[in-house]
C-alpha cells in the first residue's frame, strides 16, 4: 500500500479527541494538564491536524470551543463511557469516516492516524485499529459511519466495551474489522514517529501524574539526544 499523504483526508474523514473521561486518577481534567508546556487536548488536536485532519472534540467536559469545534454529550448519556461520545461525534459528521483518538494519549504519531485512515478507504472497513505485541488496541479507530446505529444500540444495552460493540457492528454489517499490527507498518516504513520513540511508548497513556511524570521524562531524554 502507498504511503498516503498529508491532508489528503479532509473529505473521507472526521477527526475527533474524546475529552470526556472523568479522570479520576489524574484528579483533574486531564485535557487541560500540561505535557512539555502544552495541555494534552492540544497535543491531541495537533496529532489529527498533522494527519491530515480538521479535528473537533467529542464528549468533552466542559465546553472546549476556545480550543476547536466541541460536541458535548447529551446530558442523558452522562456517565455512559466513550462510546457515548463516539456516537454523538459519528451523528454530528458529514464525512465516511470518523477517527477517534483519546486526549491520553500524547505521544501516537500522526503517520499512524494518516495509514489508518488510508487502510480504511481502501478496504471500506467498517472498523479499522492497530495492535501492539498482538495486543489489540480500542484507540485510535477509524469508524465507518454507517456503524452509527449499531453502537447506538450498544450504547443503550448493559454492555458498553468499545471493542466488543466495534466488533458487533463489524459483523452485523458483513464489513471488515482490521487489526494493523504496528509493528508491522513501522517495518515496512508506513508509519513512524518523529521522535523516535518505539512503539510500546506510543500507546503511554496519560491517565495519572505518574504517567505524565514518565511523559516529561521521555520527551526530557529525547530532547537531550537531539
Amino acid at each position: 500500500m502507498s504511503q498516503p499523504h498529508p491532508g489528503s483526508h479532509v473529505l473521507t474523514a472526521n477527526g475527533f479527541v474524546l475529552a470526556g473521561g472523568r479522570s479520576s486518577r489524574m484528579g483533574q481534567d486531564k485535557a487541560l494538564i500540561t505535557l512539555a508546556g502544552t495541555p494534552l487536548l492540544q497535543h491531541a488536536l495537533g496529532i489529527l491536524r498533522n494527519a491530515g485532519l480538521d479535528p473537533a472534540i467529542a464528549g468533552a467536559r466542559s465546553d472546549s470551543s476556545t480550543f476547536a469545534p466541541t460536541f458535548l454529550d447529551d446530558p442523558s448519556q452522562s456517565g455512559l463511557g466513550p462510546l457515548a461520545g463516539i456516537c454523538t461525534a459519528l451523528a454530528s459528521g458529514t464525512t465516511p469516516y470518523a477517527v477517534f483518538l483519546p486526549v491520553d494519549l500524547p505521544l501516537l504519531p500522526a503517520s499512524l492516524i494518516a495509514y489508518l485512515v488510508h487502510h480504511a478507504e481502501i478496504t471500506r472497513s467498517a472498523i479499522t485499529l492497530v495492535s501492539v505485541a498482538a495486543f489489540v488496541q480500542t484507540f485510535p479507530v477509524v469508524i465507518d459511519r454507517s456503524t452509527l446505529p449499531l453502537l447506538q444500540s450498544s450504547l443503550h444495552s448493559n454492555d458498553r466495551n468499545c471493542l466488543r460493540a466495534f466488533r458487533e457492528a463489524s459483523n452485523a454489517l458483513s464489513k471488515p474489522f482490521s487489526v494493523l499490527p504496528v509493528e508491522l507498518l513501522l517495518q515496512t516504513g508506513h508509519v513512524s514517529h518523529p521522535r523516535g520513540f518505539p512503539p510500546a511508548h506510543w500507546f503511554l497513556n496519560v491517565n495519572s501524574p505518574r504517567d505524565l511524570d514518565r511523559a516529561e521524562t521521555l520527551i526530557s531524554s529525547q530532547l537531550q539526544v537531539s
